[in-house]
């Protein structure tokens, strides 16, 4: 596994970030959060660090998909 891929949310209301991940080995996600963006990420490397036992091999890149929704009123 060379990468992983974080979908990060923003919540437009009490501000933060939530990331989440699907890991195919071993059918199962990875989920954290962060009040600011240098602190999701660092938040994401812990998260990966502790999500793989010793032997299973760990992604080098993470990339992050930011999803933003915004909601208009018309």
């Amino acid at each position: 596994m060379k990468s992983i891929t974080f979908v990060v949310s923003e919540d437009d209301i009490d501000g933060g970030f939530t990331a989440e991940a699907h890991v195919r080995q071993g059918n199962r996600s990875i989920i954290t959060e962060g009040d600011t963006e240098d602190e999701l990420i660092r938040n994401i490397k812990d998260a990966v660090e502790v999500s793989f036992d010793e032997g299973e091999e760990k992604p080098e890149l993470v990339h992050l998909h930011f999803v933003r929704e915004r909601i208009v009123a018309i």
